[in-house]
């Protein structure tokens, strides 16, 4: 068929690559609420659900990118897609077990899978096209995870989070079934989203198995000579060393704010589930809206310029948080979901950029980063957890966060070797 040799078809997929790999991981602060119900965990408890989801992101990439190395950036996509597509089936068994330890190992299994998806298109969408217009490409490539992340926050946190909180003191005692139905219950609504995920994983990766993606020149060069499987000397570039430390930071800072929002509204701010989930919408939508504005505002404005704005407008935002907390602290933190928008994917083009044969390990470097995800919302859910009185001054870890890429903008990305 046509329709498989059409390029915008194949950049379509892509992109989608984007929508779908924003659902995964968006889902993971509605799953952190849930799971603190149906195994009656606290928050730094409840917390560790992330790191066993981006646990898989500082183990996989180097395995991936020698994958990619010896095959192709489809063959990477097509096994990812198809690697979550089996996490998400094995909520159907995993939900009658009601073990803590399970959850875990299922969205260690889905992220290991979103891995690919992002060790393979976010280089792929940099290097298809001019080196120049890469920050703004990827961005509006990455438009579409905002979109993702949007309606997980919205609609599918609605299908899992029931509005009912009750503990065994609070249950009400005509509750069907008692405790235990209770639970059944609260579990059965987890397994929708992550089956609605897989089918959408499994219809993408047989659209990607018969579409022709266009070619690029790396992996043309690739296949003329054979260069090392993963090059670990290229972090000694100055800009790409630097990004992986801002990619760092970034990720745990802005993972820290999205995991515990729900948790902050709930718990601390004394606000309903039901409106919570709607917040969490509208904080979503905001990011989805920076990532827009921020696309175009890169037209007239140097990436890494709009990058050091952004990252000082979210310090700004974070300290507000810290001092204020209640709902002065939920409306900064609308703030600093749009702020946050830009920043991944102008920090992962500005560190690529001009790796020539070395981007996919660079790539495999900067997907490793993303382990700050597995630490510091931890660290930042401790320190609320400990302070209850004062919860808001957990902020502090991601304002920190958000000056390590205020620097990287202002002079980390620099290419000088």
């Amino acid at each position: 068929m046509k329709i498989f040799k059409n390029p915008k078809f194949a950049l379509g997929l892509i992109f989608s690559l984007f929508f779908l790999w924003a659902i995964s991981s968006n889902l993971l602060p509605t799953m952190i609420r849930q799971l603190m119900k149906t195994c009656e965990l606290n928050t730094f408890e409840a917390s560790f659900t992330e790191t066993a989801y981006w646990l898989a992101y500082f183990i996989c990439p180097i395995p991936i990118a020698i994958y990619l190395k010896r095959n192709s950036y489809k063959a990477g996509i097509i096994f990812g897609l198809l690697t979550a597509a089996l996490g998400g089936l094995l909520f159907i068994p995993v939900a009658d077990l009601h073990e803590y330890a399970a959850y875990l190992l299922i969205f260690f299994i889905i992220a290991v899978g979103m891995c690919f998806l992002e060790t393979a298109a976010n280089p792929y969408v940099n290097v298809l096209g001019d080196a120049d217009t890469a920050p703004r490409r990827l961005n509006l490539a990455q438009s579409f995870n905002g979109l993702g992340a949007f309606i997980a926050a919205m609609f599918l946190s609605k299908l899992v989070l029931s509005g009912n909180d009750f503990t065994r003191e609070t249950l009400p005692t005509d509750y069907p079934g008692g405790w235990m139905g209770y639970i059944t219950d609260e579990t059965s609504s987890m397994r929708v989203p992550y089956l609605i995920l897989a089918s959408m994983l499994i219809l993408i990766a047989l659209l990607v198995y018969f579409t022709r993606l266009p070619k690029i020149a790396e992996e043309e060069e690739e296949n003329k000579k054979d260069d090392k499987l993963i090059d670990f000397s290229v972090l000694k570039r100055h800009h790409l060393k630097w990004g992986v430390i801002a990619q760092f930071f970034y990720n745990g800072g802005q993972t820290a704010i999205n995991s515990l929002f729900l948790i902050y509204c709930t718990k601390y701010a004394g606000i309903s589930e039901s409106m919570s989930t709607t917040l969490f919408g509208v904080y979503m939508g905001m990011f989805l809206l920076g990532r827009w504005i921020g696309t175009m505002l890169m037209v007239k404005i140097r990436p890494q310029d709009l990058l050091m704005v952004y990252a000082l407008a979210n310090v700004v935002l974070c300290a507000v948080v810290s001092i204020f907390g209640g709902w002065v602290g939920i409306c900064a933190m609308l703030a600093i979901s749009f702020f946050m928008s830009i920043m991944y994917p102008t920090q992962f083009s500005l560190a690529l950029n001009g790796l020539g044969n070395a981007t996919k390990s660079g790539s495999a470097f900067l997907v490793m980063a993303i382990v700050g995800n597995a630490c510091v919302p931890q660290l930042t859910a401790f320190i609320m957890h400990q302070n209850e009185g004062i919860y808001q001054i957990a902020y502090i870890i991601p304002m920190i966060c958000f000056l390590v890429c205020a620097y990287y903008g202002w002079r980390g990305h620099k290419v000088v070797d």
